[in-house]
């Protein structure tokens, strides 16, 4: 039990260490006249176990709203092998210089599908995910993440599953002109 609470307390301090080191890292040019944006992703879901995979397609809203440094954004998924996923979090944008963002985010899920080969067990999933994009002139950025869905155990079973994607996000104001 006190082996438990001390990994707990580690797990704790290491993610407090690292939103200070996202917080350090950042550079107000990059964080300039951040946009809200459109993203766009497509790739392959469950890629690791390989249980049930095939493509993988998603649609984000990311808000320029901030809120501390985080950032609120809604996702749509779906994957050619059935699995569905509808959810809403943060996200938080990491500048290294003005061409390189680095984006932790997190939000839970809604989520049906799944079948014999794959079933991730819980209507509620949380993705975590983990972007390293570049960033163009126009603000656009091109991007690759990997993300986890994962049910936290709130089931008798927690499979989880990961996914390998490429993101183009469009600053919004650049759709409508």
């Amino acid at each position: 039990m006190a082996l438990t609470r001390l990994k707990n307390i580690g797990r704790i301090a290491l993610t407090v260490a690292m939103a200070g080191l996202f917080t350090v890292a950042g550079t107000a040019e990059g964080r300039a006249d951040d946009p809200d944006y459109l993203s766009i992703g497509v790739g392959a879901f469950d890629w690791n176990r390989q249980k049930d995979e095939g493509a993988e397609f998603r649609l984000e809203y990311r808000s320029d709203e901030k809120f501390w440094e985080l950032k609120p954004f809604v996702a749509l998924a779906g994957s050619s092998s059935g699995h569905y996923f509808a959810g809403a979090g943060v996200l938080m944008d990491v500048y290294f210089g003005r061409r390189i963002v680095l984006t932790p985010s997190f939000a839970p899920h809604l989520y049906t599908g799944g079948g014999d080969k794959l079933d991730l067990d819980y209507p509620v999933e949380f993705r975590s995910q983990l972007e390293i994009a570049y960033r163009f002139d126009d603000r656009s950025r091109f991007g690759l993440a990997i993300s986890h869905y994962s049910n936290a155990s709130l089931s008798d079973t927690n499979p989880g599953t990961e996914s390998a994607m490429l993101y183009y996000s469009i600053p919004f104001s650049n759709i409508f002109d």
